[in-house]
């Protein structure tokens, strides 16, 4: 599969690259900064914003499916749902699947299926409010659209860790574990993720977790 991860050096794109790579797949990695040493052999690389239109229309010309992995610096969430729109714009005028990772923020919260993870404080802490909330203006911004997109949804803690290849999979309620944890490794997110485009699941909305 022709796959382009935009936002590929970031946290959750560096490793959604390296897992297509590892499964055969043949990946342009599109960002904006410099060039990774890391990036797996054979990657296609592309430089260009990502709410560029024109310039993103060339670079994921002929892709088969579109990651968008992008996240945006303390005090620029703002920028989350245009930059997400830009690049519906572009899936959609080339009919494109589209899998968005998103957040938390819009999934129901375990503890009270009337509240958003957004405003449950025991899942998103002060200082992780502001992108929670974009999460959610992004998610709504994904149901305005007309392009084929899929929206995924991370637990309440993502980091870097270890690939065990081990999930669950949920859709519109935040994935936790029997002691009330939400969380996941960056890499088997990106397991997730790829075993999503290799095996639609038919639903618009993913949650995952351990």
């Amino acid at each position: 599969m022709r796959i382009a991860v935009v936002g590929a050096t970031g946290m959750v794109g560096s490793r959604v690259t390296r897992e297509a790579a590892r499964r055969g797949h043949q990946v342009t990695a599109v960002f904006r900064g410099e060039q990774p040493d890391d990036l797996p052999p054979g990657v296609t690389v592309g430089r260009g914003d990502a709410s560029d239109r024109e310039r993103m229309t060339g670079l994921l010309a002929g892709t088969e499916a579109i990651v968008v992995a992008t996240r945006p610096g303390p005090g620029s969430e703002h920028t989350v749902r245009p930059t997400t729109t830009a690049l519906l714009d572009v899936a959609a005028a080339a009919g494109t699947r589209v899998l968005v990772v998103g957040g938390a923020g819009p999934l129901r919260s375990p503890r009270d299926p009337g509240r958003l993870v957004l405003d449950d404080p025991e899942y998103v802490l002060p200082a992780w409010r502001a992108i929670a909330a974009a999460s959610v203006d992004q998610l709504d911004a994904c149901r305005a659209h007309p392009a084929d997109w899929v929206y995924l949804s991370p637990p309440a803690v993502l980091e870097p860790g270890r690939r065990t290849g081990r999930y669950r999979r949920g859709e519109t309620t935040l994935v936790t574990a029997a002691d009330g944890s939400s969380r996941i490794s960056a890499e088997d997110l990106a397991v997730a993720l790829l075993d999503e485009l290799e095996n639609p699941g038919g639903t618009r909305r993913i949650a995952v977790g351990y």
